[in-house]
């Protein structure tokens, strides 16, 4: 089975596998399982955090998947990741699913809270349960581009390099804008916890 993991040192190595196993997937639809497999619970965890839900996670993620597969006979390599590709479709899922979502009303966190914590000490569950929703509530006073950058750094395990691709930006404006998301979410844990 060819895993596709990304590691600093290893990085030429995971693009050749990555390149591999997308030619193999354009040719043999059912080797796409690898991918699915190699980059589920990054593409999960990024639209997880995104939009709060571990339900409507899942399908977004499905669709995602879907969605790759209808187009990946069209991929074509140019000097980005096919994880990179993979993130753009992720975004746009999000995006197409937040405008939908603004219509309605607004959603609980207690999805995403299941998703995240699964402890067998239930005081220690319930201390994480309440650090994360505090912490789901503090991004919503985040830009867009804030969110995504600590989805794709935190939540997806991205390098700066990786979240640079995804969001086709430089490695130096992902650096700064993770910088002032993580100011931004200090402030805002800080107000809430000497409002609360």
């Amino acid at each position: 089975m060819h895993r596709i993991t990304i590691a600093a040192n290893r990085k030429g190595c995971q693009v050749q596998n990555e390149e591999g196993l997308v030619r193999r997937a354009q040719q043999e639809p059912e080797a796409f399982a690898q991918i699915y497999e190699a980059y589920f619970d990054k593409i999960y965890r990024y639209i997880v955090v995104r939009i709060g839900s571990e339900a409507e996670a899942e399908d977004l993620t499905q669709q995602v998947f879907l969605n790759a597969l209808k187009s990946l006979s069209s991929f074509k390599w140019r000097g980005v990741p096919f994880s990179a590709w993979l993130y753009r479709i992720a975004h746009n899922q999000v995006v197409d699913y937040l405008r939908k979502k603004a219509k309605h009303a607004t959603e609980s966190l207690d999805g995403m809270v299941k998703a995240v914590v699964s402890n067998d000490n239930p005081q220690m569950e319930l201390e994480r349960k309440v650090d994360i929703e505090q912490v789901l509530l503090a991004t919503k006073r985040l830009t867009e581009a804030q969110r995504e950058v600590i989805s794709l750094r935190f939540a997806s395990e991205l390098s700066v390099a990786e979240a640079a691709k995804v969001m086709g930006k430089s490695e130096g404006a992902i650096k700064a804008l993770q910088h002032s998301a993580i100011v931004a979410l200090r402030k805002a844990l800080i107000s809430e916890s000497e409002n609360g």
